[in-house]
């Protein structure tokens, strides 16, 4: 459509010339008739400057349309980007509050700001405890005064203060580990309506595996799934998947399709691996192959190695799925490295019907395979380990009953 666009704009321009310069030259001739060439010089000149400056113009009128245009579309995508960052910050399991800083809209000093914060301002006292916690705006890493700034805050009972207080003493940061009294203050925040607070308190649960929990202890954590999946891809996932399961809930395959695909499409790569057993099963949506396909690519392009697995035994049984040894080799190549003896024995056994020039050629794709991870899956991955599934999947294995209330 550009191209067009331009085509019948040059078209038209230079037939506007044409007809400018025609006019031009009979007033030249007759000018000439006349014995006029003083004025003939003079309009050769002016219509140098014009068709140079209208050249000017009009080259950059058309450069400008096509900046403008990928413009909108790099903003609307740089605009798309930016919010999804939002959402995998707002959003993503993480231990200290996760809503992002706006950048302030008058230059305040650290000194303007421990006067704020002093004479009791709650945004002053957190603005401080994330500078001190991060070594941000110039300030230097200073643990114990963001303990101290987060602390003032929490005692106004901010719900970001006391998640983060919380966070501060689970991981001992500023202070000894207290993990009584970092649940004391993410269970404040969860009551205060903190989701961050909530899905962080609901794991430490699930992730005791000491305690014999009660039937109120499953209650509590389905309580704080239930309020942290409003806002929060992980919590989304950990009640879908408890849903798939029939943990702490009645087994219901819709629901759990629903809330695995949300996170899955926020790019949780264990989630799009689940979610691929949905289409092959027909469980909770029809049967889609192709989707089963798609949602594994995604997770094997963020390195997921049960996803690079599954996908390569499709490829390489062609049951559900076009046969495809060359790629099913460099996926089990690619497993391999990653630690799977199943994946090594698969590649071994694929690579006697593959002719060497192939084998060479799928052995150096498998070398140069990079994964990319979204930073919703490097979020999660870091502050929880590689599986959010694994803390029901333990839960299930030391109970008697799925549905524990």
């Amino acid at each position: 459509m550009c191209f067009n666009l331009q085509f019948v704009f040059y078209t038209v321009f230079f037939i506007k010339i044409n007809i400018f310069l025609l006019s031009i030259s009979f007033l030249m001739i007759a000018l000439v008739g006349n014995g006029g060439i003083f004025a003939m010089k003079k309009i050769l000149s002016i219509v140098c400057f014009f068709m140079l400056n209208f050249s000017i113009t009009t080259n950059a009128q058309i450069e400008l349309g096509v900046e403008d245009i990928s413009g909108v579309a790099d903003n609307n995508i740089s605009s798309e980007n930016s919010d999804n960052k939002n959402n995998l910050l707002d959003s993503t399991l993480n231990l200290f509050d996760s809503t992002k800083k706006e950048e302030p809209k008058e230059k305040i000093t650290v000194d303007m700001l421990k006067e704020k914060a002093d004479n009791g301002d709650i945004q002053s006292q957190l603005d401080l405890g994330y500078m001190f916690l991060y070594g941000s705006e110039g300030v230097n890493i200073d643990y114990k005064q963001a303990l101290h700034y987060y602390g003032l805050a929490a005692n106004n009972k901010s719900p970001v203060a006391l998640n983060n207080m919380g966070s501060l003493y689970f991981n001992g940061i500023g202070t000894e580990v207290d993990y009584e009294k970092a649940i004391s203050y993410f269970e404040e925040a969860a009551r205060l309506g903190s989701n961050d607070a909530a899905v962080n308190l609901a794991i430490i649960y699930l992730g005791d595996s000491k305690k014999n929990k009660t039937s109120s202890d499953w209650q509590k954590i389905y309580d704080l799934l239930e309020q942290a999946q409003q806002s929060n891809y992980a919590a989304k996932y950990l009640l879908g998947y408890s849903y798939y399961k029939g943990f702490l809930v009645n087994q219901d395959y819709i629901k759990a399709f629903k809330l695995i695909k949300e996170a899955a499409d926020n790019q949780y790569d264990e989630a799009q691996y689940v979610l691929s057993e949905f289409y092959i099963s027909g469980n909770g949506t029809t049967k889609n192959y192709n989707h089963a396909v798609k949602y594994l690519r995604l997770a094997v392009a963020q390195g997921h190695l049960d996803a690079i697995i599954k996908l390569a035994d499709i490829l390489s049984q062609g049951k559900i799925y076009n046969l495809d040894i060359i790629n099913a080799h460099i996926l089990y190549n690619v497993a391999a490295v990653m630690g799977s003896d199943y994946a090594a024995k698969r590649r071994d056994l694929l690579e006697k019907s593959l002719k060497i020039e192939d084998l060479l050629s799928v052995q150096a794709n498998a070398e140069n395979y990079k994964p990319e991870v979204s930073k919703q899956t490097s979020f999660i991955r870091q502050t929880f380990g590689n599986s959010l599934k694994a803390y029901i999947d333990m839960n299930i294995e030391n109970t008697t009953s799925s549905n524990l209330f």
